[in-house]
């Protein structure tokens, strides 16, 4: 199996020019990912091309939970709630070192929203639809019993607060981890890589696509007996350049978090509350921060560059004041921000916050699939349902068969823990071993529940590699990461380091300002870039850590 890393990046381009697909996913983020991980698991022969870095969009700048949609009981999203909210519990024990369970306070005060009535009728129609185990079902709390859980939520007006589990997460690296799982099975993907032009038959079916590599200029043409565009914010760009950009369109929105430290912020305790406009917002504590988010506006901008602004800051700040009172943070105190894009299906007369998250599928005259839509909780069965489809037009057609979906028991890249259960012990094994390797607890605790089975990769690096960490001025460490992500996670940016690889630039920015010099002259010795190339790099990662904390003017 070629690895999976840009120093294989011509192999890989061989094996997709070279090899008849079955099928080509045109989008690199969990929808996508998803997708190559149920078709190549069935047997099916498998390319996926991304123009950015594999979760560079929607998928690493989510609220970073997989969560059932309890506001969507609201607007009797009855159907989906319980799909997603089932879904949950397969993506936990799929993936337990990235995703975690997180007790979640729903407070209600007099005159908000809700109140114990309807927040405790909620909650129990929530866990029977989602099918929650016994365990991790909701209790209610009484207004002391809720500031003993968090005595920062607002007093005044407090009746008494719910209290359920939703499900943390790293959007970005859950992405990689089930990209990678779809690699093991014989998937070929690569990143930047662009899609310029489809490629159609003399009947004018689609037949494949022309890519542009962004590092060489280069262009291929892959060719596939399926094509499905799960780019996301840029679905309706290449129904247009298949010409079937007609009927329904996506609706993009923006979300934007602010993250503090919890010197400023001491929230220990997750809270999901209301706003002064009736908007729902999370407010998590996070590895030593306090995150808080989303917007939900109406976007135009460019795509692929989405930035918060002084009203998105100004909107979650007096949000935190609201429910908060005695934390006075302000606009000086915002460490670290991101803003993504809700690629949603646009509905007549309907707001932002009101449109559906549900997911469909598009089918062009010429045969392209289009996925628009859904939730990042929703995506393995997204997933199945498309390969489904697929399968049985391979049945009818071509009198293939193919199995039926394995991804409902199948653990992710890193997942091989023995299920949630035996992460524990796991956890509690490799702790022990990488602080006798010379890491702190908390370091090796961190890199367990960041790679799950694929530690014991960087635990080699942090032993193995110590003067080659010294000569590239880093610590062994972080070393360890970077060498992993150049290896087995196709990095090719600082940029893909900093922000999919380790969620740094979100909540470790310093981290970032430290050690950016040092990595990026890494990457270069390792990759060859040009110095054009290593100037262009560093000022990127310079834009992103300045957008990070200044809003867009």
């Amino acid at each position: 199996m070629v690895a999976f890393s840009n120093l294989n990046r011509e192999e890989i381009f061989e094996e997709l020019t070279h090899t008849s697909l079955d099928l080509l996913v045109i989008g690199g983020g969990i929808t996508g990912s998803g997708i190559a991980l149920d078709a190549a698991s069935r047997g099916i022969k498998t390319g996926l091309v991304e123009m950015q870095d594999f979760a560079a969009g929607t998928s690493s700048r989510s609220t970073k939970l997989v969560h059932g949609g309890l506001r969507y009981l609201k607007q009797f999203e009855v159907k989906m709630v319980a799909e997603v909210g089932k879904e949950r519990a397969i993506v936990y024990e799929n993936g337990p070192h990235v995703t975690t369970p997180e007790w979640m306070m729903l407070p209600f005060h007099e005159g908000g929203t809700f109140g114990p009535f309807t927040t405790s009728l909620g909650l129990r129609v929530y866990d029977f639809l989602a099918g929650v185990k016994k365990s991790e079902r909701r209790s209610m709390f009484s207004a002391a019993e809720a500031l003993q859980r968090e005595p920062l939520v607002k007093r005044k007006g407090l009746k008494g607060a719910g209290f359920y589990v939703e499900y943390k997460t790293d959007d970005a690296r859950l992405t990689l981890e089930v990209l990678k799982k779809a690699v093991e099975y014989g998937a070929r993907a690569v990143n930047y890589t662009k899609v310029t032009d489809f490629i159609y038959d003399e009947k004018g079916k689609l037949a494949g696509v022309v890519v542009k590599e962004e590092k060489t200029g280069k262009t291929h043409q892959i060719y596939a007996k399926k094509i499905i565009n799960a780019a996301g914010p840029w679905v309706d760009t290449l129904r247009e350049k298949d010409g079937s950009n007609k009927g329904k369109r996506l609706l993009l929105t923006k979300g934007v978090h602010l993250v503090f430290d919890q010197e400023k912020f001491p929230l220990t305790q997750a809270v999901y509350f209301d706003a002064p406009d009736d908007r729902m917002i999370f407010a998590i504590p996070r590895e030593g921060k306090t995150y808080v988010g989303t917007t939900d506006t109406a976007y135009e901008g460019e795509i692929a560059h989405p930035t918060m602004t002084v009203e998105d800051r100004d909107y979650l700040l007096n949000a935190i004041h609201y429910m908060f009172p005695e934390i006075s943070v302000g606009a000086e105190d915002v460490e670290s921000s991101w803003a993504g894009l809700r690629p949603l299906i646009a509905e007549e007369g309907k707001k932002p916050g009101e449109i559906s998250r549900k997911d469909e599928i598009f089918i062009s005259k010429s045969g392209l699939i289009s996925m628009a839509g859904g939730k990042l909780t929703g995506y393995r069965k997204m997933a199945e349902n498309v390969v489904d489809m697929i399968v049985e037009d391979f049945k009818q057609e071509q009198g293939i068969l193919y199995s039926e979906s394995e991804t409902k028991h199948l653990p992710v890249s890193g997942g091989e823990v023995g299920g949630a259960k035996g992460f524990a012990t796991y956890r509690k094994q490799k702790i022990e071993e990488g602080t006798a390797l010379g890491m702190t607890p908390e370091e090796a605790d961190y890199l367990v529940r960041t790679y799950g089975s694929n530690v014991n990769k960087l635990f080699d690096a942090y032993a193995d590699l110590q003067n080659e960490a010294a000569e590239a001025g880093l610590d062994p460490y972080l070393f360890s990461q970077l060498y992993y992500a150049l290896h087995h996670e196709m990095v090719y940016k600082p940029v893909d380091f900093f922000v999919r690889r380790t969620g740094a630039l979100f909540f470790q920015i310093e981290t970032v300002r430290q050690n950016k010099q040092a990595v990026t002259g890494y990457m270069e010795k390792v990759l060859h870039w040009t110095e054009e190339q290593r100037e262009t790099f560093i000022k990127e990662i310079d834009q992103l850590l300045h957008e990070a904390v200044h809003p867009a003017v």
